[in-house]
């Protein structure tokens, strides 16, 4: 399994604009983790402009269907995402310790 941080930059009074959509959104994110594919999730800045997710995949692909899906995105509160490769070095996700 590889690991993925799915950043997303969101519009301009996000908290506010995000309330008709937050269930659905929460409600995706639930899901995801509850199959192991969602390992860390949250807004970003204070107040939030952007979020940073971070999964447990095979493929980014899994990662980018999961954006597609989500109401944040489908209703452009998000306004760019990007899908990284991550490659842990220190933490207990770590498959085996790597050089710097």
């Amino acid at each position: 399994m590889k690991h993925f941080a799915l950043v997303y930059d969101v519009v301009s009074g996000f908290v506010e604009r995000r309330a008709p959509f937050r269930e659905a959104h929460l409600q995706l994110v639930r899901d995801a983790n509850a199959r192991g594919v969602l390992l860390f999730a949250g807004p970003l800045g204070d107040p939030p402009d952007g979020a940073l997710l971070v999964f447990r995949a095979d493929a980014a692909s899994v990662v980018e269907d999961f954006a597609l899906a989500d109401p944040y995105v489908a209703e452009g509160l998000v306004t760019a995402w990007r899908v990284r490769p991550w490659n842990i070095v220190i933490g207990a996700e770590t498959a085996s310790p790597k050089a710097l």
